[in-house]
């Protein structure tokens, strides 16, 4: 009598990093010949099966077993101020271009971020409106209305829209090395209607993403704790400006938020420089710079 087996060919496929999480193998099976033995069909056949659910399950289970506990902070920890009253008064120092992007000057004011109320954003979610007022950097005059924006808070992001421009501030787990593309919903050249430049040409594939683990931070004699930095852009060509009458351009995005507080920091500098070759009057820059540090908040 011919002897008769069970061949099953099993692939254990490799685990996957995403976003630094990982995922247990998946079991294959990739071809089976089966041959039942003749004399006792059943009991052989059952043997055989028991032995396969166990190859089965054993990977599977061991997978589990070693699977990463991931933790991570919530969106809340480090946006904390969404409720009706509170506020975070910060100092701005605003960079512009005048005399036809020729001279640079520099203005400085306070700001005020203070939370409304809770109301229906223009997709039709829970969302927090955000008042803005503005006064000079002594704080010596009243304040002034500056406009609003909406703070809307998912399930995995936290997102805030201002001037109808949708931007993906924080997104879970907030952990070192996470990236996301937090302005994939902002239209082609956002800010072509208020600048000359190509620095925002791809905005919308900026790879945002948390650089390091909560530390202490200090700027302008301010000092922050447990502070997360969100990375969003970090491009520069001929900047520090080495030759006056070339090309230059820049694109700097950082921000930074303390756990118990919010946003605590904040740097967005986007501007261009042409040459105007043959031009007498030299080279022009077009763009802003804003850089944003808190000073006082409830």
């Amino acid at each position: 009598m011919n002897p008769r087996f069970l061949f099953v060919t099993l692939t254990i496929q490799p685990a996957v990093r995403k976003a630094g999480i990982r995922n247990p193998g998946k079991l294959v099976v990739n071809q089976a010949f089966l041959s039942v033995n003749s004399e006792k069909p059943l009991m052989r056949f059952s043997s055989i099966l028991r032995l396969f659910i166990l190859a089965t399950c054993s990977p599977v289970l061991f997978s589990c077993n070693e699977k990463e506990e991931l933790t991570t902070a919530s969106l809340n920890d480090y946006y904390t101020s969404l409720a009706a009253g509170k506020y975070i008064t910060y100092r701005l120092d605003s960079t512009v271009f005048t005399n036809f992007g020729r001279a640079i000057e520099v203005h400085k004011y306070q700001v005020k971020h203070q939370v409304d109320a809770l109301i229906t954003d223009n997709l039709g979610r829970p969302s927090y409106r955000v008042f803005r007022y503005i006064r000079d950097s002594a704080g010596l005059q009243p304040w002034q209305a500056n406009g609003s924006y909406f703070v809307t808070v998912l399930s995995d992001q936290l997102e805030v829209i201002d001037d109808n421009l949708r931007v993906i501030k924080l997104h879970l787990p907030i952990k070192n090395g996470f990236s996301w593309k937090g302005n994939r919903h902002l239209p082609v050249d956002p800010f072509a209607s208020l600048f000359n430049f190509n620095n925002d040409d791809n905005i919308d594939d900026w790879d945002f993403f948390y650089d390091g683990e909560p530390a202490s931070f200090s700027y302008q004699g301010k000092n922050y704790s447990d502070v997360i930095t969100v990375e969003q852009a970090d491009e520069a060509f001929n900047v520090p400006i080495v030759v006056n009458g070339a090309y230059a351009s820049i694109n700097r995005s950082v921000e930074r938020y303390s756990k118990g507080i919010g946003l605590v920091y904040r740097d967005f500098i986007l501007w261009e420089q042409q040459p105007n070759e043959g031009n007498p009057a030299g080279p022009s820059k077009s763009g802003f710079g804003l850089t944003m540090w808190m000073i006082d908040h409830n």
